[in-house]
This record gives structure tokens, sequence and C-alpha cells, in this order.
């Protein structure tokens, strides 16, 4: 006789009597009660924290992995995106005795309306870095709880601010369309521009943007950067204001917070600084650049090219740009990876289940 005579285990719901039936010769009845955190709302096994018919209001579709999560919980959502738009503050009227949590994100504001829509809104758990999207002084003043997912999204928006550099100088979506028209049949591909070596300036050396600054080292890029304070680096250089850092730079890439003084940071003049063979790189939010003056530059030859993964007025993209073939487009992907997004949702979930045990939050920022 085997362990696979008898490969039972009987699993009670509740604290766990764990009977084991090894081999022939020893057979033994052990015990084992187990802690579970909680039960799930469904009756099912979980190891996390129940949170029954916590209101949770959705503003756009969630990452299934983190809607799963919140259902498992017992949460009940609220899904503002079934709603026309002209009766989203009818829908919140009438659900706002039952909504006590918000999932914010980087496209539908939580602003001082829908906060005064939701008398019962204690938390907003941001699924982004950024919080520009979220009014945090009404926030503060209602005592309501915010949290973002730092830390875990910054390598994959840096992966993609130096991907995107690449793309504008090697051209390479021109070169793959060039492959896929047969045009390669007629003759060779332009030349294009070498990445390595270029003086890299970034706007705003944080999380982000020192994990941009480690990866084109890399390639012996100069790195020079603008940032509210002097950085202990001595190898990398300072420029006190945004005009000098794009003087000094053949490519600059935007990945600073957006607030009232980082609006439109780059406009007119800084273009015109970084100069026809420059390159704008934008993996920061669309408002920081003046798109229109960025769309007229690029036109007019006055900047090289531009990779922007950020837009003003998201999801819709100026007609100008996407009839360049100087400027790579993406759609807002910075953090999009099957990794970081199940990692986000995780953080989104912790800050939940922290908030409802009434323990520290996770990642708070009010």
């Amino acid at each position: 006789m085997s362990d696979r005579d008898f490969p039972y285990s009987i699993w009670p719901t509740g604290p766990q009597f764990l009977i084991s039936l090894t081999n022939s010769k020893s057979l033994f009845l052990s015990f084992s009660i187990r802690y579970l955190n909680t039960f799930s709302c469904s009756g099912s096994v979980s190891q996390s924290v129940c949170m029954d018919s916590l209101g949770i209001l959705i503003t756009r579709p969630l990452f299934p992995y983190l809607e799963q999560q919140l259902l498992r919980r017992g949460c009940c959502l609220f899904r503002l995106y079934d709603s026309p738009e002209d009766r989203r503050i009818q829908f919140l009227r009438e659900n706002s005795g039952s909504i006590r949590a918000v999932i914010g994100n980087t496209f539908v504001e939580v602003d001082a309306a829908m906060i005064d829509a939701l008398p019962e809104l204690k938390i907003v758990a941001s699924f982004s870095v950024g919080l520009d999207m979220v009014d945090l002084q009404k926030c503060e003043e209602r005592g309501i709880r915010v949290t973002n997912t730092p830390d875990v999204l910054t390598d994959d928006v840096a992966d993609l601010a130096v991907g995107l550099a690449m793309a504008v100088l090697r051209r390479i979506p021109s070169a793959d369309l060039f492959v896929r028209s047969n045009g390669w049949k007629n003759g060779d591909f332009t030349l294009t521009t070498k990445f390595s070596g270029k003086r890299v300036g970034i706007l705003g050396l944080g999380r982000i943007g020192l994990s941009i600054a480690k990866r084109v080292e890399s390639f012996n890029c100069p790195i020079h950067y603008h940032s509210r304070s002097i950085k202990p680096f001595s190898n990398y250089t300072y420029h006190s204001n945004p005009l000098l850092l794009a003087s000094n730079s053949d490519i600059l890439i935007i990945s600073c917070s957006l607030t009232a003084q980082t609006r439109h940071i780059v406009n007119r003049a800084v273009i015109d600084a970084l100069g026809p063979h420059g390159i704008l790189i934008n993996i920061g939010r669309g408002a920081h650049v003046d798109e229109a003056e960025l769309v007229k530059a690029l036109r007019e030859g006055r900047i090289g090219g531009a990779g922007l993964d950020v837009f003003e007025d998201e999801p819709n993209v100026r007609e100008e740009l996407v009839g360049l073939d100087n400027v790579v487009l993406t759609p807002h992907v910075g953090s999009d990876t099957v990794e970081t997004s199940r990692e986000m949702a995780d953080l989104v979930v912790g800050n939940l289940e922290a908030w409802v045990l009434n323990e520290p939050l996770l990642t708070p920022v009010v």
C-alpha cells in the first residue's frame, strides 16, 4: 500500500481537521487546526478578508483579475459606465447610500461633483500612481482616504519610455510597415538615427525618471535632468528649469507628476529649445505638453519627432498627430502588462482590505 492508495484529506469549512492516511505500516489520525483569515462571502474558503456588501463605484471597466478579486470578497460593484452620460449624476444619487469606495483610474475624474453626490464615500483606491484625476483637496476636507499604486509600475513605464525613444529614432513602426507593404522589394529602407550616446534629458527624476536614467546609462547616454530638487547623483547634470534642460538634450523625456505648476510645462519655448533634431517622449500626462504647439513644431520641422503614450484629451487623439510619420503613438499603456496590472490590482484590494479592518493603509496619499 502506498500514499496513493489513500489520497484523502478532509477540509471542512471553518477550523480545519486534516485526516491523513499515510501508508500500510503507519496509520494515524492527525488533527491540524488552521486559522482562516475569513471565508469568502459566497461560502467558499478564501485566504482574504471578506468585504461583504462593500459598495464600490467602478467608473470604467476593470482589469478582469481585479474585478474577480473584489467579487470573491463579496463586494457590490456599481458600474457607472453602464449608465448613459446624461444619467450618471442620477445614478450616483440613486446609489449614494450604498457606495463607500471608488476605484480611481486615469480616465474618469473623481471630482468635487462626484464626491458631493456620494455622502457615504470613505475611500478612493486609485488603480494608478498618478492622482491628477482625484480631487485630493476635496477628499481631505471630507476625510476621505486616498491610495494609489506606486513602485509596482515603475519598471514598465520606464521600459516604454526607452522603447518609444528607440522607436522614434530608428523609425521602427515605419520599418515594419515598409516590410509588410513589400516596399523592401523596391529598395532599401531609409537611414535612421542612433540612440546610443544621445544626451537624455529627464523632466522629473522621481521613481520613474530615475529608472529611465538607469536604463539609458547602459547605452552610454549622458543624463541631464530638471526636478524640484537636486538629486545626489554626481554623474547626472542638473538644470534649474525645463528650458535649460531642453537646450542640453537630444531626447527630452517627461516623467513628472501633473500639477497646476507642471501643466504645459513643455511649451513652444521648450520645444524650440529642443530643436529640429530633438525628440520628445511623454509617458507622464498629456497635459504636460502644449499639444497644439507640438503639432505645429512637428509639421514645421522645428522638432525632430515625438513618442507619445499620453494625450491631452484621451482617448481622443489629434488627427494631425495620426498623420505624421515622425511620431510614434501608444494608447496610454505605460503600465499595461499582465504582471504589473496584477500587482496594481493586489495593491488596490490590499488597501481596501486594510481600510475595512481599520488597519494602516498600504500606500496612503490622503
